[in-house]
Parts: structure tokens; sequence; C-alpha cells
């Protein structure tokens, strides 16, 4: 059940907070280089990374509790203790490939 609300907030996250982000960005590489300099300032300071690992981590947990719910969908992995697995598989894997990205 977690991993099926994990998956619906990093969803609203990554459209809300990701385009916002991606937004910012395209507009600030837009407005020349004083603008972009302010944008990777922020983005380099202590706040603008905790965004930005928290955005890559979204996108990972989401992308694995995505391909669950696909299997889950072929009808496979009902199975509790399989779910269950599958669903802490989703949160290691996500954390692992944003410290390893």
């Amino acid at each position: 059940m977690t991993a099926s609300i994990v998956h619906r907030v990093t969803g609203s996250g990554l459209a809300i907070v990701g385009l916002a982000v991606l937004t910012w960005w395209l507009t600030a590489l837009a407005g020349g280089a004083d603008t972009y300099a302010r944008f990777t300032k922020v983005a380099a300071s202590v706040p603008g990374k905790v965004v930005l690992i928290g955005l890559t981590w979204a996108f990972f947990q989401h992308l694995f509790s995505g391909i669950r719910h696909l299997v889950m969908d072929t009808g496979a992995a009902f199975e509790v203790k399989v779910s269950n697995t599958a669903a802490v598989i989703t949160f290691i894997a996500s954390v692992l490939l944003t410290a390893a990205l």
C-alpha cells in the first residue's frame, strides 16, 4: 500500500515541482548568461541540491514503481510476499540509483 501511495505522490511531485524547475531552467537558458548564472547559483546551493536530489529520487521511485504496477497489471506478483518484496525493491533501487547518479 505504501509503495502505491508513494507512486502517486512522486508522480504529482514530478509533475508540479519537476515542471517548475524545468521551466525555470529553460527560461534561464533563454534569458542569457546572467539569468543562467542566477539559476546555477540557486541550483548549487544546499536547498537547490535538496530539490534536485529529491526530484532524481522521485523519478527513479516513480519509474520502478510504475514497472511494478505494469507487472501486476499482467496478473503476476499478487501474492503478498512477492508484492511486498517487489515494493521494497523499488525503494532500495531508487535510493541506490539516486546515490549512483
